[in-house]
């Protein structure tokens, strides 16, 4: 772990264990780290580096090859399923929503805008697919 500055000077000399084939990280606003593994599923770690659970066992959620994940400024983690070709997210609580499934071939990597948009890496056509929030939040979102 790193802290931001004219270099790069470790924060603590942390590790974080137990995870099988970590691939993407991301912050989280509290502090924390969202960190999905090949094949297996997304941990979700305290601003301490402690480990708060697994999105599959917290959520009841089965995912097919999670990649890319961000966080947004409510601190809901969205996910992207290469497998599953879609673009979940996980509000902070609740049921998870799919916010994206048509369109998508292989999605990789997701990133939130500062001005409300959602951007997707999707390999399948090699393309960045930029997405507008739509609605209200909870009950409506819409991208």
């Amino acid at each position: 772990i790193f802290t931001l500055g004219p270099t790069w000077e470790p924060l603590a000399p942390a590790s974080v264990l137990g995870l099988e084939g970590p691939c993407w990280v991301s912050p989280e606003p509290d502090g924390g780290l969202v960190v999905s593994e090949e094949f297996g599923d997304v941990w979700l770690f305290g601003s301490a580096c402690q480990p708060l659970g697994s999105l599959g066992a917290l959520r009841a959620h089965t995912f097919g090859r999670p990649a890319g994940v961000c966080s947004d400024s409510e601190g809901s983690v969205i996910v992207a399923d290469e497998q599953r070709r879609q673009v979940t997210l996980f509000p902070r609580a609740g049921t998870p929503i799919c916010l994206l499934s048509e369109g998508l071939q292989r999605p990789l990597a997701v990133a939130c805008s500062p001005q409300g948009h959602l951007v997707v890496g999707d390999a399948g056509d090699n393309h960045i697919k930029v997405y507008q929030y739509l609605g209200s939040w909870p009950d409506d979102r819409h991208w």
